[in-house]
């Protein structure tokens, strides 16, 4: 039981990293090439990269990536929204919340 929160955990921690790199490529899109967003963004994938390694050494890729690249798409948008200030259409939030339920149907899909 550890073993999957822990594992649980390093998918929140990808989706996280992952999520708030792109926040950060955003942020620093159109400046100087050498800014701290850029190069916190690029650190954030780095990272992230290595968390969602440890989870494909745990999951089926056809598990793993679903689940972590469905998780990322919301974590975005909301990020988006709150950091960002951009505009979600209702459309656009139920587009995340379709993504929501597949990524739900593919996981427990493969548990039972």
């Amino acid at each position: 039981m550890p073993s999957n929160f822990v594992f649980f955990i390093l998918i929140l921690l990808s989706v996280a990293l992952n999520s708030g790199a792109q926040t950060l490529l955003k942020l620093g899109a159109g400046q100087n090439p050498l800014n701290i967003y850029l190069f916190g963004g690029l650190a954030a994938y780095g990272i992230s990269t290595i968390f969602y390694i440890l989870v494909l050494g745990k999951f089926n890729l056809s598990v793993a990536y679903p689940v972590v690249i469905g998780l990322t798409v919301l974590a975005t948008t909301m990020s988006g929204a709150i950091i960002l200030g951009e505009q979600v259409s209702k459309v656009g939030w139920i587009g995340v919340g379709l993504m929501i339920s597949g990524i739900f149907a593919i996981a427990f899909g493969k548990i039972s």
